[in-house]
């Protein structure tokens, strides 16, 4: 195998993890799916522009920074304190060692455990602040998920 194919490769895997690192929080996303347009860019058997990289760079500097900012301005927006987006990170992480509805559930689930803990066991605005967390992080997914489907689709095209 040639060192081109090689590179092709690579970024063909760092495309598909970084598609995981869409909703796997350990795992950053966009910036991965990123780097392996960077090494497709240096293959022989891709196509792709500088001018496509340099578009492709900033979407993924932009939704990543969006991805940490909405949870925030969301839960916040919603009434929830810091202490419910932390709820919502933590319960997002252990979400994810229980599948799918744990993924999904999670962040809510631990939005209103944060927001019940800062409110001393108050029920005011818990559900409410849940909502937000939950709001945050599915718009925070789906942005990163169209940006990185669309990064997978530019390297599939430039073949």
């Amino acid at each position: 195998m040639n060192m081109q194919l090689i590179l092709a490769i690579i970024a063909g895997i760092l495309l598909a993890v970084g598609f995981l690192g869409t909703f796997v929080p350990v795992l950053p996303g966009a910036p991965l799916a990123w780097a392996g347009l960077l090494l497709a860019f240096f293959s022989d058997y891709c196509e792709i522009s500088i001018k496509g990289l340099v578009i492709t760079g900033i979407f993924a500097v932009l939704v990543s920074v969006l991805d940490n900012i909405l949870p925030i301005s969301m839960t916040k927006k919603f009434g929830g304190s810091k202490a419910a987006v932390t709820g919502s990170t933590i319960g997002l992480i252990a979400g994810f060692f229980i599948g799918p509805a744990g993924i999904i559930l999670g962040p809510f689930i631990g939005a209103m455990i944060g927001e019940l803990i800062h409110n001393h066991g108050d029920f005011h605005g818990v559900f409410k602040a849940g909502c937000g967390a939950f709001a945050g992080f599915i718009t925070g997914t789906g942005l990163k998920m169209i940006c990185v489907i669309s990064f997978i689709w530019y390297y599939i095209i430039s073949f």
